[in-house]
């Protein structure tokens, strides 16, 4: 090869060298496609910056609410799965180079070859020696034909493998950049999620402490919150329930008005384990034309099936009793005077309720402790209830217990979490979409200040539920000692004229309830306005008041739990799910 032959071929080298860089420096701008996206780490990398001015601004915080906490979790979750997700298609990347190299390898030692033979036929084509070499027309045309050709395929051969080696460079690049930010976005991650992490340890060891507080209380205080916990059973009867005077929020026809300035807890349902069918529910959805399957669906999550009911079942105070020909039409849960569609619910649900006790063989009892029975109406049943209980014969809902009440709020927690509301959703404005609402329940949204649910029940003294701004700060006062420490007289102050679950004590007057307080930082004296959250699940989140000392936010939990144990008289909150409202 002679020397211009070389540096002809070194200047093309240079030339494709050139065009490396070129790609290099211009193809870069969203890496490649099959490796990482730049917009995926600069999304990465914008998370870290939130992650960042998160962790700022929980350092001048106390202790993270439970929710932050486990948002924070699930964000240094998801980001550390991105990273991870990326660099795995890194990875891919780079074992797809190492392979495109082998692969490549060959090609690259023959295209110095590729090159000269190219070079050779270009410089000594000579389209009149080819003429004169040629030995007929034919031959001619064969030979130009071939010289062509074969130029033509070295051409084609040099400008694929240089175009595989450009690739074949540019991911090499790709690869090193990716690794080098995958591993400044680690790094900022590890510390971040270090630092949170620790936070996080921090606040559960502080809302786990504050747990064992609350959790360290008397057996009278115990007794205090199992009576105002709401958590038995209520069910309609045969008569509808009737409203309790003065327990209806303003604007209701049984609101009482105390003046302005007062406080009233209103729960959503009461008296209920929030479990299966509401009755008021059934009423409501039957009122709006569904059917008795749908019903049973919607509170169950299933639909009846046919069993052999046949025989009788052993009652308490009666013995044996025909099952679907007597018992059951002597069933008081609901009036006859309901729709047919909600009687037949309730007379599956009966049903399904006693079958357990039937096939196990237990005696069942009479009361709403497992479901009213009455002699009188099993003896001549309306014939509206006769007819349910016929049409829906052996129809049993099966493998679930077939929980049902009067009214649950709104919210029912088995067989599965479920608002009962006219689009299964619950958020701003679920009361006036609930099913219980649109029946007319009076225990959907009521005020509860009797001993027991039934009107004419012992109200203590006191003509309505409203809690005076006082008396509303030594609920606050309560919850603030109960928050530091155990403390049994926090029970109250009536506990001895109106005694709650049997017991007695020496309760703090709101004087010196305020004095054991004002140790703590400071005493509530005043409480000007409120405000509660709701969430997904049914129950109330939190509770914000504006105090004499500022906004106070407190836990839907916390909160009924502090208030039970201190509220005067019979009043209390028996729902997990309840708003306050001033006057």
């Amino acid at each position: 090869m002679g020397i211009m032959e070389e540096v002809k071929i070194s200047n093309l080298f240079r030339r494709i060298g050139i065009v490396l860089l070129l790609v290099l420096l211009l193809g870069f701008v969203g890496f490649l496609n099959s490796g990482v996206k730049a917009d995926e780490l600069l999304d990465i990398a914008k998370q870290l910056e939130d992650l960042t001015r998160a962790r700022e601004l929980s350092v001048a915080a106390t202790t993270p609410l439970e929710a932050e906490v486990e948002r924070l979790e699930t964000q240094i979750d998801g980001i550390e799965r991105q990273l991870t997700a990326a660099a795995r298609r890194t990875d891919e990347l780079e074992a797809s180079i190492e392979a495109r190299e082998e692969d490549l390898s060959f090609q690259y030692a023959l295209l110095s070859a590729r090159i000269r033979s190219f070079y050779k036929r270009t410089k000594r084509f000579s389209p009149l020696l080819v003429f004169f070499s040629s030995a007929s027309a034919s031959d001619l045309a064969r030979n130009i034909s071939y010289q062509s050709a074969a130029a033509s395929e070295d051409k084609r051969i040099i400008v694929s493998v240089t175009s595989d080696l450009i690739t074949l460079e540019g991911d090499k690049a790709s690869v090193e950049v990716q690794r080098s930010r995958l591993a400044g976005l680690q790094a900022q991650l590890d510390r971040e999620a270090g630092f949170f992490r620790g936070e996080i340890a921090g606040a559960k060891e502080y809302q786990a402490e504050l747990s064992s507080k609350i959790s360290e209380l008397t057996a009278r205080q115990q007794a205090i919150l199992q009576g105002r916990s709401g958590t038995f059973t209520s069910s309609v009867g045969e008569v509808p329930v009737s409203s309790i005077s003065c327990s209806g929020p303003p604007g209701s026809p049984v609101f009482c008005s105390p003046g302005g300035g007062y406080f009233g807890a209103f729960s959503f349902g009461a008296w209920t384990h929030r479990k299966g069918m509401s009755q008021y529910g059934a009423k409501g959805r039957a009122e709006a034309g569904q059917s008795t399957s749908d019903i049973i669906n919607a509170y169950y999550g299933k639909g009846p099936e046919g069993k052999d009911t046949g025989g009788s079942i052993s009652v308490v105070g009666y013995g044996d009793l025909d099952f679907e020909g007597y018992y059951l039409m002597g069933i008081a849960e609901m009036p006859s005077s309901w729709p047919n569609e909600a009687l037949k619910a309730q007379a599956i649900a009966a049903r399904s309720f006693a079958y357990r006790y039937k096939s196990e063989g237990r005696a069942i009892c009479t009361t709403e402790s497992c479901q009213v029975f009455s002699k009188s109406k099993a003896d001549s049943p309306p014939l509206e209830w006769r007819r349910a209980v016929e049409e829906t014969r052996g129809q049993v809902v099966d493998g679930i217990t077939a929980f049902y009440s009067s009214t649950a709020g709104g919210y029912l927690t088995y067989p599965r979490g479920i608002w009962d509301t006219t689009d299964g959703q619950g958020g701003s404005g679920f009361p006036s979409r609930a099913w219980e609402s649109k029946a007319g329940s009076p225990w959907f949204y009521s005020s509860w200040y009797t001993q027991t649910y039934r009107a004419g029940s012992a109200t203590c003294g006191r003509s309505h539920p409203w809690l005076s701004q006082e008396e509303m700060a030594d609920i606050l006062n309560a919850w603030l000692v109960l928050s530091r420490e155990s403390d049994e007289r926090i029970m109250p102050v009536t506990i001895n004229q109106c005694q709650i679950g049997g017991v007695s004590g020496n309760p703090y007057s709101i004087a010196e309830l305020k004095d054991r307080a004002n140790s703590f930082g400071g005493a509530y004296t005043s409480v000007q306005g409120v405000s509660v959250t709701y969430s997904n699940s049914g129950e109330t989140a939190s509770v914000t008041f504006d105090t004499n000392r500022g906004p106070l936010t407190i836990s839907g939990s916390e909160f009924k739990k502090a208030f039970n144990l201190r509220a005067p008289g019979y009043i209390a909150i028996y729902s997990p799910l309840y708003n306050l409202e001033k006057t």
